[in-house]
C-alpha cells in the first residue's frame, strides 16, 4: 500500500522547499508534509457498494520574520517559489507578535505502537473478505439486522517536520477504521445504531463496536408509551453517548488561549475546583499507539505527559509556541510557554493548540453496568446524540436529540423511548456526584486528538424530554 521509499521521496521534496525558505531572507521557517495511501470500502444497504483507493498529500510551510507569520500550503516541491513567496507576503502585511520564535531541536521520547506492519500489507481484497465478515457476522446475530451504510479502511501516512532551528522528524503512521449502521425493521417500526472503531493496529476481523451496533439496534425496538414532560433526572451516558458532547466543550475549554480569553467555562479558575473532587483529565501525548500522539508536537516542541485537572482541581492549560507567544505580547498573561501542544489538521492549515489523548479518571472505584444501574436508580440510559456541534464551549450548555435512549426505574432497564430531547450544562454536572464504568473505549473527537472515555453515570444538572 505504501509505495517503496516513500518518507525518502517526502524529505527530498522538503528539502527543496527549505532550500527556497533559505533564500528567501526570512529569520525563520518551518514546514509540514504528509503523503497518505489507503484503500477503502462502503457498505450501503446490506451490500458493499463502493472499493477505492489512491494517495494525497501535501505540505504546509510558514515564516516568521519579526514576530510576523504567514503560511501556505503547496501540493508538491515544484511550488516551493510560488508558496514560500505567498508566506513571505502574508507575514508582511500581519501584525507582530512580540516574543514569537520558532522552537529549537531539543531531545525527544520515542513513541512506539504508530506503525503495524500488517496494515500495509492489506489490499482491497483483504477489506472485501472482512466487509463479509462483518455482514456474515450481523446476519448470524440477528436476522432481522442490516448493515444499511458504514464501511471499512486502511491507511498509511508518511510524514516530515522540518525547521530553521534544527529539528527534523520523519516516519510512519497507520490506521485501520470501521463503521457500521446496523438497522431492523419489524413491521414497519426502523430502529438503527451506529458504531465506529479505530487504530493505530490491525482490528480484529469483527470489532466489538459491530456487536455494540447489533444490540443496539434490538434494544431500541418496541419504544414505550411515555409522557412528553421535561424532568431532571440523572443520566447513564455511554462512551459512544458522552464523547460527543465531551469532545466539544472539555478539550477547547482547556486551550490556554481561550483560558486567558474569558471563552473557556474554565477561565480564571486555576486552582480552583472544577469538576467532582474524584475526577482527573490527563492529557498523554506519549501514549504507545495514540492515534494523536507522538514524539514532537506539529511546531517540533517534544510532546509530553501532563495532568490537566487533579483530584477536581485544575492544575494545567494547554499551549502551542504561537499562542503563548501572542497572548502574552497582549497582556493577557504574564508567562506562558509551549506544552507541546501544537496540533495539525494537515498541511492546508498552520498549527493549533489542541490536546492529544484525552483521559478521564476517577481516584472512586469504576463500576460495571449493572452496578451504574444500581446506583442511578431511576433514569436514562444514552448511546448516541444528534446535534452535539451545538454545545458551547464558553458556558458548558447543551441542547441535543436522541433516539437511543433507554428508560431505567428501580436500577432496571424497562425499555426504550423512540426520542427524547437531552439538555444541561456539561460542566455543572461535572462538578456533581460522578461515577465512572469500568471499560475505557477510545473516541474520535470532534475538535482535536483522541478522548479515552467509560460510560459515565451524571447524577446531577441533566434534563430529559421524552418526545
Amino acid at each position: 500500500m505504501l509505495p517503496d521509499g516513500a518518507v525518502d521521496r517526502l524529505l527530498d521534496s522538503a528539502q527543496t522547499i527549505a532550500k527556497v525558505c533559505r533564500s528567501s531572507g526570512v529569520q525563520q521557517w518551518d514546514l509540514i508534509g504528509f503523503q497518505s495511501y489507503g484503500h477503502q470500502l462502503d457498505i450501503e444497504a446490506g451490500k458493499i457498494s463502493m472499493a477505492a483507493g489512491g494517495g494525497e498529500g501535501g505540505f504546509g510551510v510558514r515564516v516568521v520574520d519579526d514576530g510576523r507569520f504567514g503560511f501556505a500550503h503547496l501540493v508538491d516541491a515544484s511550488a516551493a517559489e510560488k508558496a514560500v513567496q505567498q508566506a513571505v507576503a502574508i507575514a508582511k502585511k500581519s501584525p507582530s507578535v512580540s516574543g514569537f520564535v520558532l522552537p529549537s531541536e531539543q531531545p525527544a521520547e520515542e513513541v512506539s505502537g504508530r506503525m503495524d506492519k500488517h496494515i500495509l500489507d492489506i489490499g482491497p481484497e483483504d477489506l472485501l473478505e472482512q466487509a463479509d465478515t462483518v455482514l456474515s457476522h450481523v446476519r448470524s446475530t440477528d436476522e432481522r439486522a442490516v448493515v444499511t451504510g458504514g464501511g471499512v479502511g486502511v491507511s498509511a501516512t508518511a510524514s516530515c517536520l522540518m525547521n530553521s532551528e534544527g529539528i527534523l522528524s520523519s516516519g510512519i503512521t497507520t490506521s485501520h477504521g470501521i463503521g457500521v449502521q446496523v438497522s431492523i425493521d419489524v413491521d414497519g417500526q426502523l430502529t438503527s445504531s451506529w458504531q465506529g472503531q479505530s487504530g493505530r493496529s490491525l482490528l480484529p476481523a469483527v470489532p466489538e463496536c459491530v456487536s455494540r451496533a447489533v444490540h443496539w439496534a434490538q434494544v431500541t425496538q418496541n419504544p414505550l408509551n411515555v409522557e412528553s414532560s421535561a424532568v431532571e433526572t440523572p443520566v447513564l451516558l455511554t462512551s459512544e453517548g458522552f464523547s460527543p458532547l465531551f469532545s466539544m466543550v472539555v478539550p477547547p475549554a482547556m486551550t490556554g488561549e481561550k483560558m486567558v480569553r474569558k471563552e473557556s467555562f474554565w477561565s480564571e479558575s486555576m486552582g480552583k475546583e472544577v469538576l467532582n473532587p474524584s475526577l482527573s483529565l490527563h492529557d498523554d501525548g506519549l501514549l504507545n499507539g495514540g492515534m494523536s500522539s507522538g514524539s514532537r508536537d506539529a511546531e517540533g516542541v517534544p510532546r509530553r505527559r501532563q495532568t490537566l485537572v487533579e483530584n477536581g482541581t485544575l492544575s494545567n492549560m494547554l499551549w502551542s509556541t504561537r499562542d503563548a507567544a501572542q497572548q502574552v505580547a497582549e497582556g493577557r498573561i504574564e508567562e506562558a510557554f509551549s506544552t507541546g501542544s501544537a496540533s495539525s489538521g494537515g498541511h492546508q492549515s498552520p498549527p493549533s493548540t489542541g490536546c492529544t489523548e484525552l483521559f478521564l479518571t476517577s481516584s472512586q472505584p469504576s463500576m460495571t453496568m449493572e452496578q451504574l444501574l444500581e446506583t442511578m436508580g431511576d433514569g436514562y440510559i444514552v448511546n448516541s446524540v444528534m446535534g452535539a456541534h451545538t454545545a458551547n464551549p464558553s458556558s458548558g450548555d447543551f441542547s441535543v436529540t436522541t433516539s437511543a435512549i433507554l428508560k431505567v426505574e428501580n436500577g432496571e432497564i424497562i425499555g426504550a423511548l423512540k426520542q427524547a430531547g437531552l439538555s444541561g450544562n456539561l460542566a455543572k454536572s461535572l462538578k456533581g456526584k460522578v461515577i465512572l464504568g469500568d471499560d475505557v473505549r477510545r473516541q474520535g473527537s470532534y475538535s482535536s486528538g483522541s478522548m479515552h472515555l467509560p460510560d459515565v453515570l451524571l447524577m446531577d444538572g441533566l434534563r430529559v424530554n421524552p418526545a
